[in-house]
């Protein structure tokens, strides 16, 4: 995947942010007297990493340019980060991953919304790097309470929905657990296709409408995919279903995929072909409009 200009602002916050959260003793270094703040000092994590003290301030701040990717390892390193938390510093470095595709709508394709229907009775739904909602099958369409396609156009988007939309968010039977991972996916995501439009207008709304999701956002969280997740909602029609949540890449360099909830017990997979049963007069799957391919349309 090519690489991208670097986001040193933003790395900065991110490192800041992180520096906070090691203690001394995290990284066998002797408590050092009184610290005005938690966390590491900054001299302390540039002796771990082996780099100077004013380079890592430069860093921190914004101001050093092309930083080495064994350099930027080490201080991942002083700083305990995660295999994800890497993979950003990374991608916020320019050193790795972004994607620089051009941010056409994407296009439903004949064999994928063949998938969406022959996934029934299990939800699956085709979206976006910014996690809008491009198409859906039934199952999905009418899991989270009221129908997907009643929502306006616009706001088919499972962040959005997640953290505004009543209806949505009461399906959680984890909600913090569910909205912390998800901001932590979105400022993943935001930081590997950030040339996506998208995102200013989402994110600033999220920031405006939802106090949970800047609660979240400013915990610099970073999330990536976990395979087999699971995951537990209530819906309205047939109660309670534990699923695997599953994201499966449709395009990697534009952040297309494919999300699908397996059922996590035979109780589920009974629910779920409950649900599909009574919402079977509806179509096998939906998109927006403008959405499908031409092989689909003409």
């Amino acid at each position: 995947m090519a690489t991208t200009s670097p986001d040193l602002k933003t790395l900065g916050a991110f490192l800041r942010e992180r520096r906070g959260r090691v203690r001394p003793a995290d990284v066998g270094l002797p408590p050092a007297g009184r610290r005005r703040t938690p966390g590491l000092r900054r001299e302390e994590v540039a002796q771990l990493a082996g780099v100077g003290v004013t380079w890592y301030t430069w860093l921190e701040q914004g101001r050093a340019t092309n930083p080495s990717d064994q350099v930027l390892q080490a201080v991942g390193r002083a700083l305990r980060l995660s295999p994800e938390e890497q993979r950003h510093v990374m991608i916020l470095a320019g050193r790795v991953g972004g994607s620089t595709s051009a941010c056409r709508l994407m296009q439903v394709r004949p064999e994928q919304v063949q998938v969406l229907e022959r996934l029934l009775p299990y939800p699956a739904a085709i979206q976006t790097s910014t996690y809008d909602l491009m198409a859906s099958n039934r199952a999905y369409r009418f899991l989270f309470g009221a129908d997907l396609d009643a929502v306006d156009p616009d706001d088919r988007n499972c962040a959005w929905l997640l953290f505004t939309d009543e209806g949505w968010r009461n399906t959680l039977v984890e909600p913090e657990i569910v909205l912390r991972d998800l901001a932590g996916r979105l400022r993943a995501r935001e930081a590997e296709f950030r040339h996506n439009p998208r995102w200013p207008g989402l994110l600033g709304s999220l920031r405006e409408h939802s106090p949970e999701f800047v609660r979240y956002w400013d915990e610099h969280e970073v999330r990536g995919d976990r395979p087999g997740q699971l995951r537990h909602y209530r819906s309205s029609r047939v109660g309670r279903v534990d699923v695997v949540f599953q994201s499966l890449w449709l395009d990697r360099d534009r952040g297309e995929r494919i999300v699908v909830l397996t059922p996590a017990d035979a109780t589920t997979a009974r629910r779920l072909e409950r649900l599909d049963a009574l919402v079977g007069a509806a179509p096998a799957w939906t998109a927006r409009d403008g959405a499908l391919a031409d092989a689909l349309t003409g």
